[in-house]
């Protein structure tokens, strides 16, 4: 039985200790993968997500786009133009023709004075000259006094842009540090940011019958032109008609602004329809600096 059972076990006994070094082996090799593992792990953390690569979706282009629309975003700007090259405050000098065709030869519509601003539409070439179409986006109290078509050549004018018409939309816009003293008494404006004198400057505020009101108001609106149209029913019977009045400062619910004025340089006397009115170099500057929402002190 002895030598039989050896015969059947011999082979057995033979193949353990291989079985044992390829258990040993596997065992080795599991561990020796779990390390990998975890510094496989370990070195990808250590990664910033932004460096995995991945391939881009028209989502992706969709959200990009959005995103640089939302970082980039900057108001719409409007073509002007302000005459340069006319005739001053009392008509001296060549003044510049508002014609209701793009041709020397049209009818003459307007002759504008120096300062004046206008909105333009569109630049067109006839004759190889180019002219500018005039275009009023505002209410008009008299819209029967304005062409269909109106033009200017544009030699005599310099085009800028420009953001247009600027509301206040809530409570909260404009600065607490700016504010503008009309001193009617003396006919000047003093600007102030804090205690800084930003300017001091003459004006012309409202005549007896249409004086500046007085009070404490706040800038509502600021556009750089404005086509001014009297009479004014219940304010003013005097007849007037200012395209272009520039760099306007509105006030007052009644109407009252502070703008350039080209059709006078009476400045440091009463002279407006209720108006404060200001060189117009000056009328720039304060538009420029002042916000929407800036406190209006006028007084005696």
């Amino acid at each position: 039985m002895l030598p039989h059972l050896e015969k059947k076990l011999l082979p057995v006994l033979l193949t353990f200790p291989i079985i044992v070094v390829v258990l040993l082996l596997a065992q080795e090799h599991q561990k020796n993968n779990e390390k990998t593992s975890q510094v496989e792990v370990t070195q990808v953390a250590s990664v910033p997500e932004v460096t995995t690569p991945r391939v881009a979706t028209s989502t992706d282009s969709h959200i990009a786009v959005l995103k640089s629309e939302v970082i980039e975003s900057k108001p719409e700007l409007y073509e002007y133009i302000q005459v340069i090259d006319g005739c001053d405050a009392h008509y001296k000098g060549s003044c510049v023709n508002v014609r209701v065709k793009p041709d020397s030869s049209a009818y003459v519509a307007y002759k504008l004075r120096n300062g004046v601003i206008l909105r333009v539409s569109d630049k067109v070439t006839e004759n190889g000259r180019d002219w500018y179409k005039v275009h009023f986006d505002e209410w008009l109290r008299y819209p029967s006094r304005v062409s269909k078509d109106l033009y200017v050549a544009a030699e005599y004018v310099t085009p800028f842009h420009n953001e247009g018409t600027i509301e206040k939309r809530n409570e909260t816009m404009g600065t607490s540090t700016k504010r503008i003293i009309v001193d009617r008494s003396k006919q000047m404006l003093y600007a102030y940011d804090g205690d800084e004198v930003f300017m001091k400057e003459k004006v012309s505020t409202g005549l007896e019958l249409t004086p500046t009101p007085r009070g404490t108001f706040t800038i509502y609106r600021k556009t750089p032109s404005r086509y001014m149209q009297g009479p004014i029913p219940g304010i003013s019977t005097h007849y007037y008609d200012l395209p272009g009045v520039p760099w306007n400062l509105y006030f007052s619910k009644d109407g009252a602004v502070i703008h350039g004025a080209y059709w006078h340089e009476s400045f440091g006397r009463k002279w407006s329809n209720g108006c404060v009115n200001l060189p117009i170099e000056s009328a720039a500057k304060l538009y420029e600096w002042a916000e929407v929402g800036t406190k209006v002190i006028v007084r005696d």
